[in-house]
């Protein structure tokens, strides 16, 4: 079971000079993929326990596309276990103009992860 999410980043998202994203944005989206998950999983939202580990792999700025991919690894009792990538797939072209983007061959990992949520047993429904 996997969920995909794709999403635009916009002069909202933009935290820093330049228009830079902070890698938190990521991690939110995560959570967003990690809750649809547990939902088609459980029946139930559950909740983010931690993550084991988070790499930021390339910059992610206000205009850029992000397809946000997770699935669950592992199922315990009551922990799931994940795994994330996001994946920057369009990108803004303002050397061209102000409306021209171009859609990336090879779209671009700017963050992975991997992490634990947890669904209370009286919670589950499925």
């Amino acid at each position: 079971m996997k969920s995909v999410l794709k999403i635009r980043m916009s002069a909202h998202d933009a935290h820093y000079g330049g228009g830079l994203v902070d890698g938190a944005r990521m991690l939110q989206l995560f959570g967003d993929v990690a809750t649809e998950l547990l939902i088609m999983n459980d029946g139930d939202e559950g909740l983010f326990k931690a993550y084991d580990m988070v790499e930021f792999m390339a910059p992610v700025f206000a205009g850029d596309y992000i397809e946000v991919e997770g699935s669950i690894t592992e199922q315990g009792n009551t922990s799931r276990k994940m795994v994330f990538e996001a994946r920057k797939v369009i990108v803004p072209r303002t050397d061209i103009n102000d409306s021209a983007c171009d859609v990336l061959e090879t779209p671009i990992l700017v963050c992975r992860a991997s992490g634990t949520c947890v669904v209370p047993k009286d919670k589950q429904r499925k």
